[in-house]
């Protein structure tokens, strides 16, 4: 009661809070640098010299945020809607920052752009690489790529609300829904920090599951903890430069996409399914959306594959092609083979799976079917309400009604999403870059998917951008994380006006 009578007779009270904020961000730079602990003891375990940059940047990373803690007194701790839009935004990019600094110092260096362009990749679970030669990195740095993608998996922000008592007010909810993915959001206890910590414990037993899982197979126990980090949060990163199909494992390639499709479900919907019945999956649109989604790709891509004469044995119309389908869909962007050389009709349809992606709520990238099931439903509606005026009825998602306003945000966000990678390929194009390769790396990074074509493809990576692009992409798969809305928000002046 005293804070909300406070923000009503303070004159400030439509101020942004810039001194929480820097508060918050310095908090999250300690975080970090804990993260950025793990991988300095893998290269002292290995024996490997690039434990120095890790020790460098730690102590700048701590150090910086120490100071920013410190030295920051906000006269109140209430954030407000605008406080945590503009908090969602910065905190990824300050995350990707101070995250590229391992690459700018290792053995193996890069440069500014293109070590932003890896972290960012990795904080988005975009998974799009610069770096040609990944084997040649060293486990640390194999570790700190595999931990970024874990990291921006369920959000930094959702991990934030977990760990950090400053916001576990009321600005806590501005935070939840400036970051979470989709069309609603459930919360899953009466607190959101409540909710969240739910939400990472159901992420970090998956992944240590994933584990074991691998390990029990053709996979030595780094590489099942680098590819576990990277699979439940749909990332996409890999240990080697042929990605999954270095290991030509059945096995592998089955588990892995068993734990893609989960990492695409909502997780909320996981853990109410664990708390109630597991018939709350099937009850779910979205969810039976998604599951006959997969299916009819499936077939298209087998009648493909068995047309174009590229069947090979059982694994070449069972495993592979599903294993591709999940890896589009939840933006995962793992490879298995040539899927290219399988015809412009997979090319095509590798096009849809990645626009539409999975479910709200959970790891994945792109448009989420949870927009593009209410856009149909929504088309429906208004074919019969033409042929029957008086009909009345309403269009429902999982049995929540979606209002006027609710549908014309989805319909925005798709016209931007839509827009923005258009403007990633032309941007492409004008840099010189074939149309083909240039829309799909757009497409690759709005989406948060990582998966290229040509130029970006299997043997290649996006290191063939130029500096500028590397830039512009960097730029497009923060948007795509924050779902779009968020981030250009931000270059409104009415955002800006007290």
């Amino acid at each position: 009661m005293t804070s909300m009578k406070y923000l009503i007779t303070n004159p400030r009270s439509n101020v942004i809070n810039h001194r929480l904020i820097l508060k918050v961000l310095g908090q999250l730079l300690m975080i970090e640098a804990a993260f950025l602990s793990l991988p300095l003891l893998v290269c002292l375990i290995y024996g490997e010299h690039d434990w120095t940059a890790f020790a460098i940047v730690i102590a700048l990373t701590f150090s910086t945020g120490l100071a920013a803690n410190f030295f920051s007194h906000p006269e109140n701790r209430i954030l407000k809607r605008r406080d945590g839009m503009l908090l969602a935004s910065i905190a990824w990019i300050v995350f990707s920052l101070f995250g590229m600094l391992p690459f700018l110092l290792c053995s193996t260096p890069l440069n500014v752009s293109e070590a932003f362009f890896e972290a960012m990749s990795g904080f988005t679970t975009t998974g799009a690489t610069v770096i040609r030669d990944v084997e040649s990195c060293s486990k640390g740095i194999l570790v700190w790529r595999s931990l970024t993608q874990w990291i921006g998996g369920l959000g930094i922000i959702l991990f934030t609300l977990t760990f950090i008592p400053t916001l576990n007010n009321s600005g806590s909810l501005m935070l939840f829904h400036a970051e979470a993915t989709g069309i609603t959001h459930d919360k899953l206890a009466a607190r959101i920090n409540r909710t969240a910590k739910m939400l990472w414990g159901l992420y970090s037993l998956l992944t240590l599951v994933l584990i074991l899982l691998l390990w029990c197979g053709p996979i030595d126990f780094f590489d099942s903890v680098c590819h576990s980090l990277t699979c439940i949060s749909t990332g996409g990163y890999s240990t080697h430069n042929d990605s999954i199909a270095s290991y030509e494992s059945p096995y592998i390639k089955t588990i892995l996409t068993l734990f893609m499709f989960i990492g695409g479900v909502s997780f909320s919907l996981i853990i109410i399914a664990v708390r109630q019945s597991w018939r709350e999956f099937w009850r779910n649109d979205v969810f039976r959306t998604f599951v006959y989604t997969i299916g009819v790709f499936y077939v298209m891509v087998v009648a493909a594959i068995i047309y174009r004469h590229h069947y090979t044995g059982w694994q070449s119309i069972t495993i592979d092609p599903l294993f591709h389908i999940v890896s589009a869909m939840t933006s995962t962007g793992y490879s298995a083979g040539n899927w290219e050389g399988w015809g412009i009709l997979v090319l095509t349809l590798t096009f849809f799976m990645m626009y539409m992606g999975a479910c709200a709520g959970s790891t994945t990238g792109g448009a989420k079917l949870d927009r593009l099931l209410y856009l149909a439903k929504n088309f429906l509606f208004v074919v019969r309400k033409y042929v029957r005026p008086r009909l009345l009825t309403s269009v429902d998602v999982n049995g929540q009604h979606i209002n006027e306003e609710r549908g014309s945000e989805i319909a925005a966000f798709i016209f931007i999403y839509t827009l923005l990678i258009v403007v990633g390929g032309v941007v492409l194009v004008a840099e010189g870059f074939p149309i083909v390769d240039a829309f799909f790396s757009s497409f690759s990074c709005v989406s948060n998917n990582g998966l290229g074509a040509g130029i970006t493809g299997i043997t290649g990576s996006f290191d063939f951008l130029p500096a500028s692009g590397k830039w512009v992409m960097s730029g497009l798969m923060l948007a795509g994380r924050l779902e779009i809305i968020t981030l250009i928000t931000l270059f409104t002046p009415s955002f800006w006006r007290n």
